[in-house]
């Protein structure tokens, strides 16, 4: 399918978006860490008095460290030093910030709904609260038991042959629990102006496919804490020690042959190879054991005449696998597929039993409270709901405005970096205009609002209110099926601390979550937000334009734009970037993957270039000639890569590190923060920085793309 390119992983911790490299310089810090010399301030900036800023954190600066040597160091030592990750994370960072602030604004909007029992049946308001407070209610959580889940168990426990089988599967995708494969509607890559559906590689627990095939000493600990978790689960359900090991085993037998059979993460990132189109005769006959046919009808897409496999050996192997293995050991495989999807709203024991498994992978010391996990699950159920309720409450059309001037400016600086390049020809050139032209942008909330009045919501039991969310959700995505695209849609929940870019739309998103300090402070002068929220929104533009969103043109389409020769000079540099990032270790022997991470870097690599040239074009408008402000110490220039650096300083514990690198598209802190500013000339000229110090890449080794 086509998914939209995050600004940072929206599940767990929401610090995924950084970057740290271990350089040092043999150069004490010395004034120029702090302001430039005569050297290399101009004139007007050297006469500048120092006066007090908004929205950096000078205390935290390192001054110890040259920002020639470590910039990420530089910019927050003091505060990584000095600030320990709160046991219940795996990560904590200048995000948990905003995240802590937009939560408490949240947490009491959810409070005082749950309070009202006189809300209007039917409304937002009425659903909101009685979602939440039927999370909170762990007596009646405890008191119900299994019972909302025995339904769905029972229907498992019924299936008597193949066919019952893939009527589960059925299930199984309106329950949104992935098993075996997924299936969904979303744009068609090549034909944008149509919804297609797509069938794709699912049915894993552990969070990549190599958590189970390889044998190294993390994987192994991390399957036999999956094995724990397993065979507890098996027991709560009622099975005897010897059956739960049984059980247990067969899980992972099964999810282990599915794992072999799936791509990796690097090959997923290839969207020509992962469209495959068919007719719906043809994906029965090549995946006979799925009822493709049946499946379509059952899920309300009986009118469908192709679908779009993602990866279809997957459903080649799936499919034999649904035959060839014993139909008791899938439905073990089914129930426990239910029972792990829905633990966070049973009772307690199941949710602990969860919990100690995701200690292992990710390190964190303790659950976090209960209100902040219902908070995020109202949100996953309910988001444009809920989200509606937190606009009214926290989000001003001046920030609006305000934003969508800071686009046009980045917009603008895109289009200046686009039509200087000296290595792409001007065919490509005029086809990388009208696709940034094209670009919709989304500011704060949706213009035309979801509409849940057919998802029943009520205060008997959180776990039947879960379930009704999932089964309203896939419905409500299959009924896009045979209709024009609606343009209006968003990806993501006006509260989310997150932003993305998505290229079947051409669109850049923007929540109402993170247009807050410190992204974007309106009382802090431009070179801090620039550097916040101005990288932020180059970011997403720049995704338009990365490795695989360079692949879909103006109108959303996954088509070939680019000259021969121009696609290898992009090729060339994209791969200078990819060797960059893979020599970069956040721990030891542990290195980036500079092909997965490849897009996100290459973003970052956009985002801070086309801050940089807006901000130039903001202050030449704002000053001329005329001196241009200090603030603590730091002339506008250093006050930007400061900003950038101090919005992802992140601490991060090493099981979350390890995950991060096999898993995430997002390279660790440091990386993000170092890795684009030592390719930046304008970097090095800020902070004096001279060849031979570790930030400093010489010409050949340099990365530019956009």
């Amino acid at each position: 399918m086509s998914n939209p390119k995050y600004l940072l992983l929206a599940a767990g911790a929401l610090a995924g978006f950084l970057s740290s490299c271990a350089s040092s310089s043999s150069t004490p810090a010395t004034v120029t860490a702090t302001a430039p010399t005569a050297a290399t301030a101009t004139p007007a900036q050297a006469e500048q008095p120092s006066q007090p800023g908004i929205g950096l954190e000078v205390a935290n600066i390192d001054r110890s460290v040259s920002p020639c040597d470590n910039f990420f160091q530089f910019a927050s030592g003091t505060w990584l030093k000095n600030t320990p990750i709160p046991a219940s994370e795996s990560t904590w960072g200048s995000w948990n910030t905003l995240i802590d602030q937009n939560n408490a604004v949240l947490r009491q909007i959810l409070t005082d709904a749950a309070a009202n029992q006189t809300a209007a049946k039917g409304s937002n308001l009425q659903k909101v609260g009685d979602f939440y407070a039927s999370a909170m209610d762990t007596v009646a959580i405890e008191k119900a038991g299994l019972k909302y889940l025995q339904p769905e168990l029972a229907r498992i426990a019924a299936i008597k042959d193949l066919k019952g089988l893939q009527n589960a599967l059925v299930r199984q995708q309106q329950l949104q629990t992935r098993s075996v494969l997924g299936v969904g509607v979303n744009q068609d890559r090549k034909i944008s102006t149509q919804y297609a559906v797509y069938l794709s590689q699912g049915g894993l627990t552990l969070p990549d496919r190599d958590y189970y095939l390889k044998d190294d000493a993390r994987s192994k600990t991390i399957r036999a804490a999956y094995q724990t978790y397993l065979v507890n689960t098996f027991k709560m359900l009622g099975d005897n020690a010897a059956a739960a090991e049984k059980n247990a085993a067969t899980v992972l037998r099964l999810e282990t042959r599915l794992a072999r059979a799936s791509k990796d993460r690097v090959a997923l990132r290839d969207p020509y190879a992962n469209y495959n189109k068919m007719t719906v005769a043809e994906a029965s006959q090549q995946f006979p054991n799925l009822g493709v046919t049946a499946m379509l009808q059952q899920l309300g897409l009986g009118a469908a005449r192709e679908v779009i496999v993602g990866q279809p050996d997957f459903l080649k192997d799936a499919s034999a696998a649904l035959k060839a293995e014993l139909l008791g050991d899938w439905k073990t495989y089914l129930r426990w597929h239910v029972a792990s999807s829905f633990a966070a709203a049973l009772p307690q024991a199941y949710v602990d039993e969860a919990f100690r498994f995701q200690q292992v992978l990710s390190g964190a010391k303790q659950q976090q409270p209960r209100w902040k996990r219902m908070l995020r699950a109202t949100d996953g159920a309910l988001g444009e709901a809920f989200g509606q309720l937190y606009v009214d409450k926290a989000f001003t059309p001046e920030t609006k405005t305000k934003a969508l001037e800071m686009v046009a400016n980045i917009k603008a600086a895109m289009a200046d970096h686009i039509q200087q390049l000296p290595w792409m020809s001007a065919g490509t050139k005029q086809e990388a205009l009208k696709k940034l032209n094209a670009f919709t942008v989304k500011i704060g909330y949706p213009d035309k609002w979801k509409d849940y009045s057919a998802l029943s919501i009520s205060r008997e039991s959180y776990l039947q209110n879960v379930i009704n969310a999932r089964l309203w959700d896939a419905k409500d995505n299959v009924s896009r099926y045979g209709k024009p695209i609606d343009r209006s849609v968003w990806g993501m929940t006006p509260p989310t601390v997150n932003a993305y870019y998505n290229s079947s739309l051409n669109e850049i998103v923007f929540p109402a979550g993170i247009m807050q300090p410190p992204f974007f402070d309106p009382k802090a002068d431009d070179a801090v937000n620039y550097g916040g929220m101005g990288a932020v929104i180059g970011h997403e533009i720049t995704h338009g334009f990365d490795d695989r969103g360079r692949q879909s043109d103006a109108e959303g389409n996954l088509r070939d734009w680019w000259t021969k020769e121009d696609a290898a000079e992009f090729q060339k540099r994209a791969d200078l970037v990819g060797s960059q990032y893979s020599a970069f270790a956040p721990l030891d022997s542990v290195f980036v993957n500079g092909k997965l991470t490849m897009g996100e870097n290459l973003a970052d690599f956009g985002g801070t270039a086309l801050a940089y040239s807006a901000l130039q074009k903001q202050l030449q408008q704002k000053y001329g000639n005329a001196p241009r402000p200090r603030y603590d110490g730091f002339t506008p220039e250093q006050r930007f890569f400061l900003a950038w650096a101090q919005i992802w300083r992140t601490n991060a514990r090493p099981e979350y590190l390890r995950q991060q690198v096999l898993t995430d598209p997002h390279s660790p802190a440091q990386f993000r923060v170092n890795g684009p500013l030592m390719n930046m000339p304008e970097f090095y000229q800020a902070f004096g920085c001279k060849p031979g110090d570790k930030m400093v890449r010489n010409e050949q080794q340099r990365a530019t793309i956009w």
